[in-house]
């Protein structure tokens, strides 16, 4: 191959460079004028975006949740776990629903209305692109519906595992908990009672003594979702009353779809587990009974006179009656006649003198008649239920009164009607007014005559009352007297979470007016001071040590995944900020080094 032919030798490559081009010395001269520029950074933002996960990447337990529960007291207790959990594990619980991440819906399925409005609140979840898991009893009885397609449920007795089910949504998966616990095949009550909390007003403390019941009524949808009855043993709602208490509760609410059902599945009663209760009730605490049907207290009725005759148990009782015809409740399958009801309250009426005795009543049943109608009239004439729950019935889907011939529908609002004006047309505390009760308020004030009362000799009732809330005005504190009647007391924050006395001065329909004793002694009913609301209760030592320091070890009460996945965020975010300082604190340092290193180092 022929050779180029080249016109210049050149004797070095160095020889490539012209005349005009700078020689290293010069270059070398014209370093001494440079400068590195140090890049300045918004410290503040540079960690904040550095700390933020990728677009494609969601970090569980940081994020907004908002919950909504509708319904009864036992499905405000399941909230109320829920939230706790979620808090314990780093979430936050937000009161402003267009700011959180997620929503927990909590649903109730006694009646249409309370469905509509889940229904509902899914939609405009999905329309605000949020985030949804699904809790209560809707979802539990009817997972398939069409609604309910592709979001995650949370069962009503797996709410322990509500952080799994959280974590998994917020990373777009749908996930679907409908489990039983189960305990060598038998049945358990559900969750533990110890788990974390949040409660909605921290002086109460909601405790499910069992879930489900023995009854098969036709128009009840809450049994396909709770199932038959599943007590708690006795020994944990004691420890769990105990713990409430030590906590600055004052006051409890035994709940259950039927507290009369209590213990019939693992050989105990309800008067048994009450006894057990009032041991550890403080001086200045309460205890308030819920819902029983009549067959399950008619053979406990001379124990629970007692029980509610007790000091520290309101003399209070929710006894459902549902219908005054035989032949109606015949048709519900309700398992008792007029005559049982009449007889438990009769002989309650007369062993616990003043005893508040509650009722609920369902218009419109299917083969109802008017004469049936008015014979449920007539027992609400006759016995001025002071708490009386009126409801227009509702077909509820998969029921056998969803199949029966209807009502129709003007007549059953028409009886609805009917029934509330009866209702309104008594003051269940018309044995407590009159001059006796002005006096009281009249001798405090010091004052002569009150417009519109003529002023008595004798002396007003003198009651102790336990404040518990402030009133939806806000303009008085709520207490509650001996019977559970609501007593309305001046808006005095020494008296929050106290058993104080009052004179009662004024009744209303559904309320009492109570003006506190000069000088009168305030109960301090709990051991300690009460958790701030919003505050998560059952975060005990020994759980913050195990979520600290033993990341994959097992928790009696916690499952192990939950345990390790809450220490695998936090450790996650710690060591997202450590990198990010490290990275900050990097870059300073190089442009240090830039400026001040040696001139000859810098020659190449």
């Amino acid at each position: 191959m022929p050779s180029a032919a080249c016109d210049v030798l050149l004797d070095d490559i160095e020889d490539i460079i012209s005349q005009e081009d700078s020689k290293p010395q010069d270059r070398q001269f014209s370093r001494k004028h440079v400068f590195p520029k140090v890049r300045r950074r918004n410290t503040q933002k540079y960690l904040q975006e550095e700390l933020r996960p990728p677009s494609d990447s969601t970090i569980p337990g940081i994020q907004k949740i908002w919950i909504r529960t509708w319904g009864c007291s036992h499905n405000n207790s399941d909230g109320e776990y829920m939230a706790g959990q979620l808090a314990a594990y780093g979430y936050k619980i937000t009161e402003n629903a267009s700011d959180a991440d997620l929503w927990l819906l909590n649903s109730c399925t006694v009646k249409n209305p309370a469905e509509d409005h889940f229904r509902n609140s899914i939609k405009k979840a999905q329309e605000e692109n949020k985030k949804v898991v699904l809790a209560g009893c809707v979802p539990q009885a009817q997972p398939r519906q069409d609604y309910l397609k592709g979001l995650s449920i949370i069962g009503v007795q797996q709410i322990d595992r509500v952080v799994e089910v959280v974590e998994e949504t917020i990373k777009g998966h749908s996930v679907r908990l409908l489990g039983q616990k189960k305990d060598n095949g038998k049945r358990l009550g559900g969750a533990r009672l110890d788990l974390p909390k949040i409660r909605k007003n921290p002086l109460i403390e909601i405790i499910s003594i069992n879930t489900g019941c023995l009854n098969a009524c036709t128009y009840c949808k809450t049994k396909h979702a709770r199932g038959n009855l599943a007590s708690y043993p006795i020994d944990e709602l004691v420890e769990r009353a105990k713990q409430s208490f030590q906590e600055g509760v004052c006051e409890i609410w035994l709940t259950s779809e039927d507290t009369g059902a209590y213990g019939r599945d693992i050989g105990t009663d309800l008067p048994t587990l009450l006894w057990k209760l009032v041991e550890v009730i403080p001086e200045g605490a309460m205890l308030r009974l819920g819902m029983t049907n009549p067959p399950y207290i008619l053979e406990h009725l001379e124990e629970m006179a007692k029980i509610l005759n007790h000091p520290r148990v309101y003399a209070f009782l929710h006894i459902p009656v549902q219908s005054a015809s035989d032949s109606v409740l015949m048709d519900m399958k309700r398992e008792y006649c007029v005559a049982d009801f009449k007889r438990v309250v009769d002989f309650l009426k007369e062993k616990v003198p003043g005893i508040t005795i509650a009722t609920d009543i369902i218009c419109g049943f299917p083969g109802e008649t008017d004469q049936d109608f008015q014979e449920t009239v007539k027992l609400v004439e006759e016995y001025k239920f002071p708490s009386l729950f009126i409801n227009q019935f509702y077909p509820r889907p998969g029921t056998p009164a969803a199949k029966a011939e209807q009502v129709p529908a003007h007549v059953k609002k028409q009886r609805t009607k009917d029934l509330s004006r009866v209702f309104h047309s008594y003051n269940p505390y018309d044995h407590k007014t009159g001059a006796d009760l002005i006096w009281a308020y009249l001798r405090d004030y010091k004052m002569e005559s009150v417009p519109g009362k003529t002023v008595g000799n004798s002396i007003g009732e003198r009651q102790q009352v336990l404040v518990t809330e402030e009133s939806f005005d806000s303009k008085f504190y709520v207490a509650h007297n001996r019977f559970y009647e609501q007593v309305l007391v001046p808006k005095n924050p020494a008296f929050m979470g106290k058993m104080v006395e009052v004179d009662i001065y004024e009744s209303g329909k559904h309320f009492l007016k109570g003006q506190p004793v000069s000088e009168t002694r305030v109960y301090t009913p709990s051991i300690s001071k009460p958790l701030a609301k919003g505050e998560v209760s059952g975060l005990t030592k020994e759980f913050r040590n195990r979520l600290g320091n033993h990341p994959n070890g097992t928790s009696d009460t916690y499952p192990a995944t939950q345990h390790g996945s809450a220490y695998s965020r936090m450790v996650l975010q710690m060591s997202q900020f450590d990198c990010a300082l490290k990275v900050a604190a990097g870059l300073f340092l190089l442009a240090l080094l830039l400026h001040f290193w040696p001139e000859s180092m810098l020659i190449m």
